[in-house]
């Protein structure tokens, strides 16, 4: 068998190569998502003033909610402490989610975009990584 077609032996699962890297693929995206909204939270505040106005948060917080996106993209992006990230990623999503609710902005796009990336987070971490899989075990 050649080594692309080889499985991982992952405990009590095993995962096909296509699934890892699918996984890799999905959770990079991810992270680089919200590293990019994480930096634009720190560096150019201005250029989401209005949308922050808009769900009732004042811009200094800006100062405060960046570094914990940060802080959240880079423990998911860390294969060791990636569910621990996955948890609080979901948290921060939900948390956007509940702003725009608040404020009548029900299936606005940045809580479809919120949605989809909290999906996303736990579609990638399940694609590579088998804790997730033996907790959720989908298929048989």
């Amino acid at each position: 068998m050649s080594e692309t077609m080889k499985l991982h032996q992952a405990p009590e699962t095993m995962i096909l190569p296509r699934a890892l890297w699918a996984g890799r693929i999905i959770s990079t995206f991810v992270v680089l998502a919200l590293l990019a909204d994480g930096l634009i939270q720190l560096l150019a505040p201005a250029q989401i003033a209005n949308m922050l106005q808009e769900t009732g948060f004042a811009l200094e917080l800006t100062h405060v909610v960046g570094p914990i996106l940060l802080a959240c993209a880079i423990l998911y992006a860390i294969p060791a402490t990636s569910v621990l990230g996955a948890i609080l990623v979901t948290g921060f999503l939900g948390g956007a989610i509940c702003a725009h609710v608040r404020v009548g902005e029900l299936g606005s796009p940045p809580e479809i975009i919120c949605l989809l990336l909290g999906a996303m987070t736990w579609a990638g971490l399940y694609a590579r990584d088998s804790r997730i899989r033996a907790l959720l075990p989908l298929v048989r």
